[in-house]
């Protein structure tokens, strides 16, 4: 039987914990810890990003991820704890999925950019 979106998000949202915004400023703030904003390239520049963010688009985020891929980005480190957030929470949930599938132990789903701006996180242009 084909997946659906719902089953897909379903599945990623049981796969990865989402946090509490104020958690992840806080927890940001400390050595090992990723911030990966997973929205496409127009809305980071519209809105800029967490501080400190590295910014990927959903669609690279698995060659970005990837050791043995061309593309891989060394900032991505299985060892990492990765804080993961779009613009509301389904991208960042399917990515969280992807990159527990891929190896990465500590994936947390922080929600929206607006969650982390609202929980008072730095941000900082796009």
């Amino acid at each position: 039987m084909p997946l659906t979106v719902k089953d897909m998000l379903d599945a990623a949202n049981a796969a990865v914990p989402r946090i509490a915004p104020a958690e992840a400023v806080a927890l940001a703030a400390k050595p090992g810890v990723l911030v990966l904003d997973v929205r496409d390239a127009a809305e980071v520049k519209a809105s800029g990003k967490a501080a400190g963010a590295m910014a990927v688009s959903r669609g690279l985020v698995e060659f970005r991820a990837d050791p043995e891929s061309p593309s891989h980005d060394p900032a991505m480190k299985q060892a990492a704890t990765i804080l993961v957030y779009c613009a509301s929470g389904g991208r960042s949930a399917l990515v969280g999925k992807t990159l527990k599938d891929m190896g990465y132990g500590d994936v947390r789903n922080l929600g929206g950019f607006r969650d982390w701006v609202e929980a008072g996180g730095a941000v900082e242009p796009g």
